[in-house]
């Protein structure tokens, strides 16, 4: 059988064979017809154009120039099929279509070797994946050509070389994961968990960073190469996580496991490489949903576990000074009592680690979920017994500990982040809000706090309960001015003026049966609702005025905030009630101000 010597012409450099765009050919250099000397006069003499090197298909191979082979065996393969006869194709020229189908082989072999190379390839190398890749695209143009023709097509066709190219990135990725480069000396103090965790989330950085710098340069915009990759990495993390999850975690894998999925991932993703390169939002979560809250509860459990037991602990060492007679320790002359504090910082760092932990502060403040009852009942308990028993260091401890009320008090109610949240307060300031049975559920959770928060002196009681409806009150200015709620016409906003003067008051008589002396308070929404009801411009400005006067921390901010309620104004009439304060601001006011509205925090 006589080798088929068929090749292309090929002028040096090689390197205008690669790329995606218009090969440009590369011309012979121009023949000097004068042959004069410029010097002497002596004729020069003639130069002879370079003669091409015709490279045979297994020179092609060599040299991988895969896409050049490529397109020499589609001609081959357009000639036998296409200008012959189709029943002469198969009959009189077997040997050629037999030949043509090996060749075809070794060219789908080495295509799918360097493709299976792709991540670890020398930046001088890459022009060899390229010629691969456009191979694959030829094949597939090559498929279609066929597809959309009315005659048999060779037996190899469609190649499908697209799902070969998919399959074997697919094989690569998961034996690298599963094969992840050498840890370092850092790991030792890691778990075997912990640290195939950590080397397979380093591997899927550094193979990805490898795309997004190199990979990428080799692959037409049309394949979306990165997201492509990234998609692949993802779920095989996913797929080596859920198998770790199902094993059985002790807490502190579990820990890890979830960080990795809420902090240390999305950041890998949110580097400013990959970030340009990488759509991150169609991946999702790294674990599905269900084994994620399971994950997250069982976090969530065993960290209010570790809390209850610490405030515990905290307290019974206070309780044992009491009791075997110590005096409290003394700072500045005065008896102090560092339980508060330790307590707080204790909350405010299980919230803060389980924030990253969990990617959700909503989600860590379950932590806290029942710790502000019980730690109010245990101290109740504690300062009602050093009362009653009234040992001789007693009034020390009772010293001590009323600054300890006092930060309680403020962490409970200025430091509600640090809590959960109820939902009724998501209600307000929405189209729910307008329905009186949602603020009527709020009233009732405010209500049992206010119970549960019963039983420090008469003064120190009264002085929660004014800090409480302070910071419901500013809760409530809060979440009607993110302007979720959209009042179009005069009969809404008149409902919504009734709603919040009828939400005032309800409000405001309920902490005066709690012990509130707050009755500024109610005026604010008072003032608020009249925003709201007032139709005629000049008539709202005056409103503005008064609600400035009184409180000089209202700021622009704040009023565009609230007339955005009211969709019938115009721009130009909220930029009229904002000058107008801007007016009063420069006038001055010979009122006492009153601070509020700088605890209400506006975009």
């Amino acid at each position: 059988m006589r080798t088929d010597t068929r090749g292309i012409m090929n002028f040096l450099p090689r390197k205008k064979w690669f790329g995606f765009g218009p090969r440009d050919q590369p011309q012979p250099p121009a023949v000097n017809n004068n042959t004069s000397s410029l010097t002497d006069g002596s004729p020069l003499p003639q130069q002879e154009e370079p003669q091409p090197v015709i490279l045979t298909y297994e020179q092609m191979l060599q040299e991988k120039l895969l896409s050049e082979a490529g397109q020499l065996l589609i001609e081959k393969e357009e000639r036998l099929f296409r200008e012959l006869k189709e029943s002469d194709a198969f009959t009189h020229h077997e040997e050629q279509v037999n030949q043509l189908k090996a060749d075809r082989k070794a060219l789908q072999d080495l295509v799918l070797q360097t493709l299976g190379q792709s991540l670890c390839l020398e930046e001088d190398s890459l022009a060899g994946l390229t010629s691969a890749v456009k191979a694959v695209m030829q094949e597939e143009d090559q498929d279609l050509l066929w597809k959309q023709r009315d005659q048999t097509p060779p037996s190899w066709r469609p190649s499908g070389w697209r799902k070969l190219h998919d399959s074997t990135l697919l094989s690569l990725v998961k034996e690298r994961m599963e094969n992840p480069s050498t840890p370092s000396a850092c790991q030792i103090k890691l778990t075997t968990i912990q640290a195939d965790i950590t080397n397979m989330g380093r591997q899927l950085k550094e193979d990805l960073l490898s795309v997004v710098g190199g990979v990428k340069r080799c692959y037409p915009q049309e394949m979306d190469i990165c997201n492509f990759y990234s998609k692949l990495y993802h779920q095989t993390l996913s797929a080596s996580l859920m198998n770790i999850a199902d094993f059985g975690l002790v807490d502190k894998d579990r820990t890890f496991l979830l960080r990795w999925v809420n902090e240390y991932y999305p950041e890998i993703l949110a580097k400013p490489q990959l970030h340009s390169e990488i759509d991150s939002g169609p991946l999702g979560k790294l674990l599905p949903e269900r084994l994620l809250k399971l994950l997250e509860d069982e976090y969530l459990s065993n960290q209010q576990g570790e809390l209850t037991t610490i405030i515990r602990r905290v307290l019974g060492e206070e309780r044992e000074k009491w009791n075997k007679g110590e005096e409290p320790e003394t700072e500045d002359g005065c008896f102090f009592s560092p339980v508060a504090y330790d307590i707080i910082q204790l909350i405010n760092g299980k919230v803060t680690s389980s924030t990253k932990v969990l990617g959700d502060p909503h989600k860590a403040q379950r932590i806290t979920c029942h710790i502000s009852k019980d730690l109010m009942d245990s101290y109740k308990s504690f300062q009602s017994d050093v009362i009653k028993q009234n040992k001789a260091n007693s009034r020390s401890f009772i010293k001590a500990n009323l600054d300890c009320i006092k930060q309680f008090s403020e962490v409970l109610n200025k430091e509600r982040h640090l809590f959960t949240e109820d939902p009724q307060y998501r209600k307000l300031g929405t189209s729910d809000w307008l329905h009186q049975s949602r603020f009527k559920e709020l009233l009732d959770v405010i209500n049992k706090e206010g119970q549960d928060l019963q039983g420090s002196t008469e003064s120190c009681h009264k002085e929660l309960m004014g800090q409480l409806e302070q910071e419901v009150t500013v809760e409530y200015v809060r979440r009607l001015l993110k302007g979720k709620v959209k009042l179009k016409d005069k009969m809404q906003q008149l409902k919504a003026y009734l709603t919040v003067k009828d939400n005032a008051e309800n409000l405001h008589h309920l902490f005066v049966q709690m012990g509130s002396e707050e009755d500024w308070l109610k005026e604010i929404l008072f003032n608020i609702a009249e925003v709201l009801k007032l139709q005629d411009l000049p008539a709202i400005q005056m409103q503005v005025v008064l609600l400035g006067t009184d409180y000089p921390d209202l700021s622009e901010k704040h009023v565009l905030a609230l007339l955005k309620l009211k969709t019938d104004l115009t721009k130009a009439d909220r930029k009229s009630a904002t000058d107008i304060l801007h007016t009063l601001r420069e006038i001055g006011s010979n009122t006492q101000p009153r601070s509020f509205f700088s605890l209400v925090q506006v975009k």
